[in-house]
């Protein structure tokens, strides 16, 4: 089996620091072995539809969630949820929008194109690693997804 079959999260976030917060936080509740990051919507759409660097990998193997920010350098997060909820290969790949944008139009088009949950990273250091300890319990632990 390929590396990246059994990613069950993908982390879509081009802010370094964030990505170190988010996994420090996944780390301390043990849920980031299997995680794979990416830093751009592009890298993200090759790694869904297993193009370019990742055309080996299984496109029927979904992460269990999808932390996907909106604001990515080469195609925007709201392009790549389109993209996902578009296609009949992954529309069922839950997607939560990770980001600091409280736009209500974000929050609204996110929604309209199928995020599953919209959550706005909070600045404080303890919030955010409480938030995202507590996203990845859920997701990966209580959520049951269809086969």
């Amino acid at each position: 089996m390929e590396q990246y079959d059994a990613v069950e999260i993908l982390l879509v976030e081009d802010n370094p620091n964030d990505v170190e917060l988010t996994l420090r936080a996944l780390r301390e509740n043990k849920l980031a072995n299997r995680i794979q990051v990416v830093e751009d919507g592009a890298e993200a759409l090759d790694f869904l539809f297993a193009k370019g660097a990742y055309a080996q990998r299984d496109v029927e193997a979904l992460p269990k969630v999808v932390l996907l920010d909106l604001k990515l350098p080469k195609v925007s997060g709201l392009e790549v949820l389109r993209a996902i909820k578009s296609d009949e290969r992954t529309k069922l790949a839950p997607v939560v929008v990770l980001t600091s944008s409280q736009e209500e139009r974000d929050i609204v088009e996110s929604y309209h194109l199928g995020a599953n949950s919209y959550i706005t990273k909070p600045v404080d250091f303890d919030n955010f690693v409480k938030s995202i300890s507590e996203l990845g319990l859920y997701w990966l632990l209580l959520n049951q997804p269809p086969r």
